[in-house]
């Protein structure tokens, strides 16, 4: 058996009642918390899991969780719902390595103007992803722009 841990943010399950809150006006935090979410790959011979451990502040989801950072868009267009939030523009959340930084998958409520470049802070619902074929570990469902 291989095993491997990374504590990455891949990407972004289900979002329980009872959630707490998590203002935007620390959005280092924000990132940083999200960084601590511990991936672990397993492969054996006859099988794969991606194991996750989440911070207890976001293990059970986030009602109204504020980030900012910077648009990839995951189709073209000039307006777009869904994407990818990097904390840095110099993150490459396409380039296949844990050292690409954290990244958020995002699913907007309404579309947003995509404009390359612009930093934006969004306010959503964070769900954890508990799926264990993936390595994405959390999503940020029905967000508005701020």
């Amino acid at each position: 058996m291989t095993k491997s841990t990374v504590s990455i943010l891949a990407l972004t399950a289900p979002l329980t009642a009872g959630a707490t809150f998590v203002w935007a006006d620390d959005n280092a935090a924000q990132w940083d918390l999200l960084s601590q979410i511990e991936v672990e790959e397993i492969i054996t011979d006859t099988s794969y899991e991606v194991r996750k451990v989440f911070p207890s502040a976001i293990e059970n989801g986030v009602e109204q969780f504020d980030i900012s950072g910077y648009l990839v868009p995951l189709n073209e267009g000039v307006e777009i719902s869904e994407f990818i939030l990097i904390s840095d523009m110099g993150f490459c959340p396409f380039c296949g390595s844990p050292e690409h930084g954290t990244s958020l998958q995002v699913s907007m409520a309404a579309p947003i103007a995509y404009e390359e470049g612009k930093r934006v802070t969004l306010r959503g619902a964070l769900e954890a992803v508990t799926d264990p074929e993936t390595w994405q570990t959390t999503l940020l469902n029905n967000a508005r722009a701020l």
